[in-house]
């Protein structure tokens, strides 16, 4: 079969699909542009088998070269069903052994790396005040603890809300985290009721100290269950984690840093910068509290991802020059 006959069947399949299906305009076209990918692939083979002779071995081949492009798993998926309805279509047309792409699938998708700030943008976005805000007035005072605290001990959100000004005991209630500033350390209760002791950074303690006077005032105005708390809004109440999501991305907007900033970036900062400072993934995961190591590892990726865009930028070999 040569070419000008497969593309008189892949033109048939079109009518097929354009009237008796009655696809949309879009559609048909989608389709059209995977089938003429397919007959590229096809075409590119030293010797192009018949239609009728393809097999799975051809149809994962070019899955495969689809893949090693760059081509996204998703847009291979649709190539695949493409193709799957048009041999489907041909099988009625003619005798096929099979359909060669049923059983072909698109490679899995990867898992999206974590989002993680340049060191230049994190420092930036725990040390700076909101642009026109008192940076003594209680809410800054507090919201540059909690940012200072979330990227120096890479904190969940939930973890940092329930810190409490120290270990309390209080009839029923019993602290789940607690900050130790003399040790320079915190505990806290993460996933699976697991504790862990996670060490404070310099600047977020002298961030903290900068904000206990203030917390104390508003504390007298605190319920009893909230009497405890680390964090507080100014009307005396545990800070949430509502609260915390709605203040740093706002801050971070103020501040023109450009990524969608929540407080799991900065969880995924501090991860980041810790490896790529030490490469001790080991203590990453303690530091995380991540039950498994597969959990952590995916920073390896980020820190290689870093590594390599400074080695596209430096290396002279890896420069693409102008003809």
């Amino acid at each position: 079969m040569s070419a000008a006959q497969r593309q008189a069947s892949y033109d048939a399949y079109l009518r097929h699909i354009e009237t008796q299906r009655r696809l949309s305009p879009h559609t048909v076209e989608n389709y059209r542009r995977d089938l003429a990918q397919f007959e590229a692939l096809l075409a590119a083979l030293p010797a192009p088998p018949e239609l009728a002779a393809l097999d799975q071995f051809h149809v994962r081949r070019f899955a495969a070269q689809m893949h090693a492009q760059g081509l996204h798993p998703r847009s291979i998926a649709r190539r695949l069903s493409a193709w799957r309805g048009f041999f489907g279509w041909l099988s009625e047309q003619m005798p096929l052994a099979a359909n060669p792409v049923v059983g072909v699938r698109a490679p899995k998708r990867g898992k999206p790396l974590p989002k993680a700030l340049s060191a230049d943008d994190a420092v930036r976005l725990v040390s700076q005040t909101t642009p026109g805000r008192d940076p003594q007035s209680p809410t800054a005072l507090c919201d540059r603890a909690m940012y200072e605290l979330l990227y120096s001990s890479g904190l969940r959100v939930s973890e940092l809300v329930s810190l409490d000004l120290a270990h309390a005991r209080d009839g029923d209630y019993a602290s789940g985290g607690w900050i130790d500033l003399d040790a320079a350390e915190l505990t806290v209760t993460g996933k699976g009721s697991k504790r862990r002791t996670v060490p404070i950074g310099s600047a977020a303690i002298e961030a903290l100290r900068a904000w206990l006077p203030a917390r104390a005032a508003l504390a007298l105005r605190a319920a009893d269950h909230d009497v405890h708390a680390l964090f507080l809004t100014e009307r005396g109440r545990r800070v949430t984690p509502r609260i915390v999501q709605t203040r740093i991305k706002a801050h971070a907007l103020a501040l023109g840093i450009p990524s969608n900033v929540h407080p799991h970036v900065m969880r995924h900062s501090f991860a980041s910068h810790v490896l790529q400072s030490s490469g001790d993934l080991r203590a990453v995961q303690e530091m995380l509290g991540h039950a498994s190591i597969a959990s952590t590892q995916v920073y390896t990726a980020l820190d290689f991802q870093r590594l390599a865009q400074v080695y596209d930028a430096a290396h002279p070999r890896a420069k693409k020059r102008d003809a």
